[in-house]
């Protein structure tokens, strides 16, 4: 299992990366069964911002959003062909499930 400060510092590695790429000209206004992935990549990145801002916690309303965001993540990236767009969503998806890991979270 990974440490919580080991999963902050997984975290926000993970998080600059992000930040750093351009959201996929591929992805823009797709949607998938009804989800919008410009909308999970701001939803997930509130979250990813909240989680690194509170030291790897989240409140119980966040936590589940991100859930929410992982799972429609899990529907949306096997129907993505463009190989960069879904380098970025699993991207997403790997921060999402990191901050998802929240043993402290609050209510």
């Amino acid at each position: 299992m990974i440490e919580p400060a080991e999963q902050v510092q997984t975290a926000g590695r993970l998080w600059q990366e992000h930040r750093q790429e351009p959201f996929p000209d591929s992805l823009r206004g797709v949607t998938f069964e009804g989800t919008h992935v410009w909308l999970l990549d701001l939803d997930i990145a509130g979250c990813v911002l909240r989680w690194l801002e509170s030291g790897g916690t989240l409140d119980s309303k966040n936590s589940r959003l991100v859930q929410s965001c992982i799972e429609d993540l899990d529907r949306v990236i096997p129907n993505i062909n463009d190989p960069a767009g879904a380098r970025y969503c699993q991207r997403l998806h790997q921060l999402a499930v990191l901050v998802s890991r929240n043993p402290s979270s609050t209510t």
